[in-house]
């Protein structure tokens, strides 16, 4: 059975920085594609970020580049989202995705992704 479990959303300032990770278990994160997407409130689920399973790509959408940083522990099987620099455009409900696929760069598409958390709350004031 998969499961990603997100943590560490929470209440931020705008400027503040967070970091949420997905504890995965059912899925090895070093064989898939990893990706974080968020859902604003009123809005469709959106692309986020996604690692590559070889870890040598990584996608960003152009609202979340040069501030978000995603990354992974292989030994731990934890795919993590470095969040800087938020700003109250960030609030959404963050998911932890993995791709369908092994061994296979499927993209960043979400259609691509099968296997999803149950996201973790961020919200930034101003």
């Amino acid at each position: 059975q998969v499961q990603l479990v997100e943590s560490g959303g929470g209440l931020v300032q705008a400027g503040d920085s967070l970091r949420l990770s997905c504890a995965a278990s059912g899925v090895t994160v070093s064989k898939r594609n990893m990706g974080w997407f968020r859902q604003a409130p009123g809005k469709a689920r959106d692309f986020g970020v996604v690692l590559t399973w070889s870890g040598g790509t990584t996608y960003y959408a152009d609202s979340v580049k040069g501030r978000f940083t995603i990354s992974r522990d292989n030994a731990k099987n934890t795919v993590y989202l470095q969040m800087n620099s938020l700003n109250p455009d960030d609030t959404a409900v963050y998911y932890c995705a993995a791709a369908r696929d092994l061994y296979v760069n499927v993209g960043s598409a979400p259609s691509a992704f099968g296997y999803w958390g149950q996201g973790t709350q961020v919200t930034v004031s101003s």
